[in-house]
């Protein structure tokens, strides 16, 4: 982009020294024709003005260089500056506690940077709309010129008028900031500053408070407690004033979002609407220069209806391309609208459908615990049927064994005095007693006492019994 600039420079002295030099030459009459004694004196002074035109040059190429390098230097001492504050923000982030003044020290290093971003931006944007604006009276310049020497060989007129210099429409940008971005700022100064006329740690303890309850009206209890020198009214008033603050800033965010949509929006209608005018301005100074060129009344009256049908066609592209767009927009509202109308259809659909699923849910619980109950208590019927089945089937056994126990006993009873009986009828009968049988070895003892030898057998390790069943122990 330099180069361009100083490559337009040096086209722009070149223009104005043979501008000079005409005027200097051509001083007898404004289009008059050369005689052979003036082309002569041309000849002589043409070393004259090339040595000027070399000076010129160096100085212009001089004075350029020096520009560039001081232009450089400011930005690259900009950009250190920018670099600087940057890494001093670093710097605080590193193993560091969050205090309030490391706050609000990092959010006065933010505001710095932002500030020098938005200087430097603002900086290279008026550069930059300079160059153009120079870049365009060049051109026009230079038009200018070229016209003037292309009427060199038309003949003299009695009244020749100087051409007008065209008119550059400068558009000065508002940047006036809107009313809600200044509004916390004017809020803060008329109500006393950041903390609202508070303390600083007095205003921490009622945001930390605040914040626990999440602007419910029990932190009030609460605020008495730790902000004993303030009154419940006071603490009402520093809430409004809080509240007022926030939605302030509420809306300033959302204007300065608004804000920079419409920056965006301006910058790209104002940029398509100077190539717009560029192109018709190109446009226009070729159609008037081949009109210019044509001499006879025809070829003009040509050019003339091409240049009016290329209007008409731009008019007629525009107002298509307007129609367009406001078909677009339409269909884009509507489409919109449907598609909010059938979201909120959708919506109340799955909100019924939800509503219902519930219910039968409900239902179906409600039905699945009475079968439940009901099944509980069928099994607990049974359960007590079949145990006092057991119970009668138990006793009928117990019953049973009892009567078999005094059956075997008076059974025995039977036999032992059946016994006792037969053994009394015999006692009846006359014994001889014999004496001796009292010492009389008996046969058992007479076994014993046989003399018995050694068996080929071992002690006895173990000795097998058979089973005994399960139902059988423990009679």
């Amino acid at each position: 982009m330099r180069t361009d600039w100083r490559r337009r420079e040096m086209l722009k002295v070149s223009f104005v020294f043979f501008f000079y030099l005409y005027r200097h030459i051509f001083h007898v009459h404004w289009m008059s024709h050369f005689t052979l004694e003036e082309f002569k004196d041309l000849r002589h002074q043409i070393p004259d003005f090339l040595v000027f035109f070399t000076c010129v040059s160096n100085a212009n190429q001089q004075h350029c260089a020096h520009e560039a390098l001081s232009s450089g230097a400011s930005l690259q001492k900009q950009l250190m500056k920018i670099q600087k504050d940057v890494r001093k923000f670093q710097h605080h982030l590193i193993d560091v506690k969050p205090t309030p003044e490391l706050i609000e020290r990092l959010k006065d290093i933010m505001s710095d940077v932002e500030t020098s971003i938005n200087s430097l931006k603002e900086e290279q944007r008026s550069c930059f709309e300079k160059y153009l604006k120079e870049e365009m009276i060049v051109r026009l310049e230079i038009s200018a010129y070229e016209k003037k020497i292309e009427n060199w060989s038309l003949p003299v007129k009695s009244n020749p008028k100087l051409p007008s210099a065209p008119t550059t429409k400068i558009k000065l940008h508002n940047r006036d900031l809107p009313a809600e971005v200044r509004a916390p700022e004017d809020f803060l100064q008329k109500t006393g500053g950041p903390y609202g006329g508070w303390d600083q740690c007095d205003h921490q303890v009622f945001l930390r408070i605040w914040t626990k309850h999440r602007g419910q009206t029990s932190y009030r209890n609460e605020a008495k407690l730790h902000l004993p020198d303030k009154t419940a009214e006071e603490i009402k008033r520093h809430e409004c004033w809080h509240l007022e603050l926030l939605s302030l800033q509420e809306k300033k965010k959302k204007a300065i979002q608004l804000w920079k949509a419409s920056k965006r929006q301006e910058h790209q209608i104002r940029k398509h609407s100077q190539e717009e005018t560029e192109k018709a301005q190109r446009a226009e100074e070729e159609a008037r220069i081949l009109a210019d060129r044509h001499r006879t009344t025809e070829e003009r009256k040509e050019v003339a209806r091409q240049l009016e049908k290329w209007r008409e066609e731009k008019r007629r592209k525009e107002e298509q391309e307007e129609e367009q767009r406001v078909a677009k927009e339409i269909q884009r509202r509507k489409l919109k609208g449907e598609n909010c109308r059938r979201q909120k259809e959708v919506k109340l659909d799955l909100v019924e459908q939800l509503k219902i699923r519930r219910e039968m849910e409900a239902v179906e619980a409600k039905t699945r615990r009475e079968e439940e109950r009901r099944k509980m208590e069928e099994r607990r019927r049974e359960a007590a049927k079949v145990i006092k089945q057991f119970q009668e089937r138990d006793l009928r056994k117990v019953e049973a064994k009892l009567h078999e126990k005094h059956l075997r006993e008076k059974e025995e009873v039977e036999r032992r005095e059946q016994i006792a009986a037969k053994l009394k009828e015999k006692v009846n009968e006359h014994i001889s007693r014999d004496p001796s049988r009292l010492i009389r070895p008996t046969k058992g003892w007479q076994e014993r006492m046989k003399h018995i030898g050694p068996s080929g057998g071992g002690p006895l390790l173990q000795m097998f019994h058979r089973a005994v069943p399960t139902w059988r122990q423990g009679l």
